[in-house]
């Protein structure tokens, strides 16, 4: 067999599709084919993994020639698939698809779309408004349709031996130990999953004061160096550290995550490595319900504060003083460390 899976376009949403990977790879077996189609900039994602035969690399509006619309179409049409799954919802995903001449065209029903697939499927409602599901559900009902069995649904990542080396010289640069807590503070969906800088500057205070042993590690990407080193500068503590000096690739974040002994996050992209390298998670929820992104992982911590406006869905916070995320304070969110930490001691040096 020849099989495609066109993946979502946000990195979280890519991590959350692995279990739907690993289960057609399985299925289909070793000695069939399984290409990916993705956006450039969640390549990193998958790699260190071999579940994916071939990699074609996709943006709508690319600046260079191969990633193309014309130029994965024709590589798609030069070894007819029997069958491509599609992991978004988008009209044009599915017209590659079809153009493709792909025999089964698996996915959502959504956008018009439907008449593009072979294999439709219909999330569920709740009267005019759609049923929240986990996306790691939804994506694993592909791979029901296509014909794979049941499949277990943990999250799971890989890194390469140069992330690795990378992830190993940044220990050693920022004199890193063995109970490394990291934050991560930032969200590529919008400021309303952003909790407050001052509540993370409290936390990491009361942290180092009360761990002997415990340094915070404020994770960042490029647009995020500021506020990670504002907070390690107001916080003014040897060992509460930043990567805004360091290698931000997303394939180095992955072994520096895989690393810590603890992840306290946002609803975004990290909180989803943490979750598939096993990792104790505490996610503080604003604007979005978390149903939309449970992962099933047992070590992982959901936080909300109810507000009457929220779960609202939107990306910024349109009501003063953006309750929901100022609402979440930081003694509810020490505690959960510390109940984090009593329960998986096993991850720790503890003096």
């Amino acid at each position: 067999m020849k099989v495609g899976i066109i993946l979502p376009n946000w990195i979280g949403d890519v991590v959350m599709a692995t279990p739907t990977i690993r289960a057609v790879r399985r299925y289909i077996g070793s000695d069939s084919q399984l290409i990916g189609v993705m956006r450039p900039y969640v390549g990193e994602v998958l790699k260190g993994t071999s579940w994916l035969d071939q990699t074609l690399f996709y943006e709508k509006k690319a600046k260079q020639a191969e990633y193309g619309y014309k130029s994965v179409l024709k590589q798609l049409q030069d070894q007819p698939l029997d069958a491509m799954l599609l992991l978004n919802n988008s009209f044009r995903t599915a017209w590659l698809a079809w153009r493709s001449g792909a025999k089964r065209r698996i996915g959502y029903v959504r956008n018009g779309r439907g008449m593009l697939l072979t294999d439709k499927l219909h999330a569920p409602r709740e009267g005019l408004q759609w049923k929240p599901v986990s996306a790691v559900d939804f994506f694993m009902e592909t791979a029901t349709a296509l014909g794979c069995p049941s499949e277990d649904l943990r999250l799971e990542l890989a890194t390469t031996e140069h992330e690795e080396a990378v992830a190993e010289q940044t220990w050693a640069d920022l004199g890193l130990g063995s109970e490394v807590i990291a934050f991560n503070t930032g969200g590529a969906k919008g400021s309303a999953k952003h909790w407050p800088m001052d509540h993370y500057i409290d936390l990491a205070k009361r942290l180092v004061d009360e761990r002997r042993e415990a340094q915070v590690l404020v994770l960042c990407g490029p647009s995020e160096r500021d506020a990670a080193a504002e907070i390690v500068r107001r916080v003014n503590h040897p060992r509460v550290l930043s990567m805004a000096e360091q290698d931000q690739s997303l394939g180095v974040s992955k072994a520096v995550i895989r690393r810590c002994q603890l992840l306290v996050s946002t609803d975004s992209g990290p909180r989803h490595i943490g979750h598939a390298f096993d990792i104790p998670v505490i996610t503080l929820f604003g604007s979005i319900d978390p149903r939309w992104s449970e992962t099933y992982h047992e070590k992982a911590v959901t936080m909300m504060h109810r507000v009457p406006c929220g779960p609202c869905g939107k990306s910024t916070c349109s009501v003063a003083g953006h309750p929901c995320m100022t609402g979440l304070g930081v003694d509810r969110v020490m505690n959960a460390i510390r109940h984090q930490l009593s329960q998986h001691v096993d991850r720790y040096q503890v003096a």
